[in-house]
């Protein structure tokens, strides 16, 4: 137990937070009852929440780095998934009555240390006391040219479907932590881990695909069933090439290992990359956005108009045939 004493509210926002949002002058110093903001001309406003429950989104005691760094990380892949530039955010704390100052020093640092990073800014939110486990919620604004986000429900009959970076690394560094994958190596199991700790947001990429992808969404529930969110929007379905689907040097070495665990990259989610969909005809532009980012963006399969129900997900294996493949992806309820 720490001999640090606890602050009270007030004493807590103006010692971990109030130097957060130094940088952006609607904050008010987090001395008023709510910022005060205007969107950046011919820009629009993007608004995202997401919340984190200990035990159910992170684990009971992890890292206060971490947390802090998930909590940010999955807010902004949802305004990357559309396009937007991160602007600011607002934070919501419910601690439990065992928690230390210490714990808040190390989450307070890396929030400084994602925000400059990703250049935002803290402006608001609220911290209280619960009984249960720790909650925390995080509200991003980001913003994007009038006209130019991206949507889910744009994809057009016969485009390819793209997947940036290697899909699976979270959910089996998931496995790892709730036990580890018989036979891994440290190296591998390490990658694996910091893929689930701390997703990257694919923000400068969002930013690159207007004008080339038709619709996107982010990869949070399951490759499987997040392609499967974005072919209903669209009124479609999708056909999924299993052996196109990208794999880190450590995913493949844990399915050489087990691979049952396939299931887990196609449905376990957490991965935060961004799934796209574009005409054949903007192959070339996105190349070029893969070359200027240094990110791969694989093409992983085909919408199409005539292949069941809208949100229909029909997986081939390398010989064509259809495999059997659970749809389900990571649910909250």
């Amino acid at each position: 137990m720490s001999n640090d004493k606890k602050p009270d509210e007030f004493e807590l926002i103006a010692r971990f937070f109030a130097p957060l949002a130094v940088a952006e002058a609607g904050a008010l110093g987090l001395g008023d009852d709510a910022a005060v903001l205007s969107p950046p001309p011919g820009r629009t406003l993007v608004v995202t929440t997401d919340g984190l429950t200990e035990g159910v989104h992170f684990p009971t005691k992890d890292d206060p780095r971490n947390v802090a760094a998930r909590l940010i990380g999955v807010n902004l892949s949802d305004l990357a998934a559309m396009g937007a530039e991160p602007w600011v955010y607002t934070l919501a704390l419910a601690l439990p009555e065992d928690w230390e100052p210490a714990w808040l020093t190390a989450f307070s640092q890396e929030l400084k240390d994602q925000q400059d990073h990703f250049a935002i800014h803290l402006v608001g939110g609220d911290t209280t006391r619960t009984p249960g486990p720790m909650t925390l919620s995080l509200t991003a604004l980001g913003t994007v040219e009038m006209g130019q986000e991206l949507r889910r429900g744009g994809a057009g009959p016969e485009d390819e479907f793209y997947v940036s970076g290697t899909i699976g690394d979270a959910a089996l560094g998931l496995a790892v932590l709730q036990g580890g994958i018989d036979g891994l190596g440290e190296i591998h199991s390490e990658a694996l881990l910091a893929r689930y700790h701390r997703p990257q947001p694919r923000v400068q990429l969002g930013r690159r695909l207007y004008g080339l992808a038709t619709a996107a969404i982010d990869v949070s529930d399951g490759l499987i069933a997040d392609l499967g969110h974005l072919a209903m929007e669209s009124g479609l379905s999708a056909i999924l090439k299993a052996a196109q689907v990208p794999l880190s040097e450590a995913a493949q070495a844990a399915l050489s290992l087990n691979p049952d665990l396939m299931e887990r990259v196609l449905g376990g989610g957490d991965d935060y990359e961004l799934l796209f969909t574009a005409p054949h005809s903007a192959a070339t532009g996105i190349a070029a956005v893969s070359d200027d980012l240094g990110l791969a963006l694989t093409p992983i399969g085909t919408v199409t108009d005539s292949n069941g129900e809208p949100g229909c997900v029909t997986m081939l294996g390398g010989d064509g045939q259809a495999l059997p493949i659970n749809k389900s992806g990571y649910r909250h309820f």
